[in-house]
């Protein structure tokens, strides 16, 4: 598209199913690189991707072509027939339903990708859940607790 100039950085926050603790450090980071190719078949730039054993964060710069829902529904649907091909865990992997995506400009980049980077020790003070609610009031969405994530 000629004469269009974009910005657009995107955290995507999404969780295990049952935010259960199933992704092992023994092959986390070849799933981050399976994501990873997701997005650059996508078109989608990754600047940043960490989580822990029972979610994942992904900062990726998105392009205006796609649509951010269609893109993480790609992510989750590819990375776990990834991880069931795999057999990496007893039982058919999913993800939760649903996603958090929550903007950032240019200048907070650096914050972010610390912020990604660094899980694991936010994660020694803080749940997924506190962590999660505390993104939603940031950004000051409406929600109900009790509909945050489904139950198991």
């Amino acid at each position: 598209m000629a004469n269009t100039y974009y910005q657009i950085y995107i955290h995507i926050v999404f969780a295990v199913k049952g935010r259960d603790n199933l992704i092992s450090t023994r092959w986390k980071e070849e799933l981050y690189k399976y994501i990873a190719g997701i997005l650059k078949n996508e078109g989608q730039k990754l600047i940043a991707i960490n989580g822990m054993p029972n979610h994942v964060h992904i900062l990726v710069g998105l392009q205006p072509t796609i649509a951010l829902s269609n893109l993480v529904r790609d992510i989750k649907a590819n990375s776990s027939r990834f991880i069931n091909e795999k057999q990496w865990i007893a039982g058919k992997f999913e993800w939760q339903q649903g996603f958090g995506a929550f903007s950032c400009s240019h200048s907070q980049l650096t914050k972010v990708i610390n912020y990604i980077q660094n899980q694991e020790e936010h994660h020694k003070v803080k749940t997924f859940r506190e962590e999660y609610v505390e993104f939603l009031e940031a950004y000051n969405n409406d929600f109900k607790g009790e509909y945050i994530f489904e139950d198991v």
